[in-house]
This record gives structure tokens, C-alpha cells and sequence, in this order.
């Protein structure tokens, strides 16, 4: 039995570029920027939440709604990416999502140039090199 695929909801912080590639390989993607621009955090999160979409975002102020405030989530993927290494982000958001994307459902990971940290809210890390 295959699972289900995922969905996402791009934040506001989330590079255009991601959102259309996802897109192009057949994900479903809403962005906030084309929904419902300004929404506050908390807000999104809700959304992602009700909508069953992995929250993709570059704010670490998510990492805090999760973590500190127990918030409920479907799934967060927080992008690190310097200025100076953008250019190969996109692929590796692909990559990550075409190969891990069991593991993310329902996850906080921090995906950053050579690594990708999966979290569990309750449990250890776990990490893909």
C-alpha cells in the first residue's frame, strides 16, 4: 500500500522557486502569498493543521509555535539555506521530499545544505545525511 502523498502550504518566507518546482513534479501546494497574504503564524499553522498540508517555511519563529508552545502541527519543514548556497536548494527540497517523504509527515525537519534534521515533537532526532 502506497501512502498518501503529501501536500504542502507554502508561508510567505518560502522562495517562489520551491513552490514551483514541487508543483512541476506533481504536488499539491497552496502558498499563503496566493490565498491569504499576511496571515499571522499562528494562523498558518492552523491552517496546515485543518488542511493536512506539511508547512513549508524559511521563519525559525514556527520552530518556537511547535517546540515552546506545543502547537499542533501536520509537519514543518523549515529551509536554512545561506544567500551564498541557494542555488542548489531547490533540488535538494525535491530530493528530500522524493526520498524521505514518509518520515516527514508529521514532522518538524530543518533541512539545511548537507543535512536533514527529522524531528519528532516527543522524540529524538532523526538525522539523514
Amino acid at each position: 500500500m502506497n501512502p498518501k502523498p503529501l501536500r504542502f502550504l507554502a508561508d510567505e518566507s518560502c522562495d517562489f522557486s520551491i513552490i514551483r518546482a514541487l508543483r512541476s513534479v506533481g504536488y499539491s501546494v497552496d502558498a499563503i502569498a496566493e490565498i491569504s497574504p499576511s496571515l499571522p503564524d499562528e494562523a498558518v499553522l492552523k491552517l496546515a493543521v485543518a488542511e493536512g498540508r506539511l508547512l513549508i517555511t524559511e521563519d525559525k519563529d514556527f520552530g518556537e509555535w511547535v517546540f515552546a508552545h506545543q502547537h499542533a502541527m501536520a509537519g514543518v519543514l523549515l529551509i536554512r539555506y545561506p544567500a551564498s548556497m541557494r542555488s542548489s536548494m531547490v533540488a535538494t527540497v525535491i530530493d528530500l521530499v522524493g526520498v524521505h517523504s514518509p518520515e516527514l509527515d508529521g514532522r518538524f525537519t530543518v533541512l539545511e545544505p548537507g543535512r536533514a534534521r527529522i524531528r519528532e515533537k516527543s522524540k529524538s532526532n532523526i538525522h539523514t545525511d
